[in-house]
């Protein structure tokens, strides 16, 4: 018995001495053989392009979001214009009554109490600043 192989890159073949009576027999060639598959290479990996470094130098920060301001006051033109406003005022302070009594008094000269609790007496202008007692003392709360 004597067979011989010749490997061919798509198909492969087998020859034999019996390969004639086989064909004489079934009258159609043997099984047709397929050919060897071969491994493609893998597909090259997606790159995808890293995020940028953080730039030292980026765009400047954005401002804070500032509340808006509240619409000015008008300026109080009788005492009763004035009650509300150093009610506001004298809130939380010690002795309300003097409060009152001293915060209506300048807002009956100067026309202006100041906004808040406490502080801003600069928004009201020197006649609100600068009004003393007879003690030497500031007088508008």
């Amino acid at each position: 018995m004597n067979i011989t192989f010749s490997i061919n890159p798509s198909v492969l073949q087998v020859s034999s001495e019996w390969e004639g009576d086989l064909l004489s027999q079934s009258g159609a060639p043997g099984p047709a053989l397929s050919p060897i598959p071969t491994a493609s290479p893998p597909p090259p990996p997606l790159l995808t392009a890293p995020p940028p470094p953080p730039s030292v130098f980026g765009s400047p920060p954005t401002p804070p979001v500032m509340a808006p301001t509240p619409p000015p006051v008008k300026p109080p033109r009788t005492t009763s214009d004035c009650i509300p406003l150093c009610m506001v005022r004298c809130k939380y302070h010690s002795r309300k009554n003097i409060c009152m009594r001293t915060c209506l008094t300048c807002c009956n000269r100067c026309k202006c109490v100041p906004p808040g609790q406490f502080g801003n007496k600069e928004k009201c202008g020197k006649c609100y600043t600068d009004m003393t007692t007879r003690g030497g003392k500031l007088k508008c709360p």
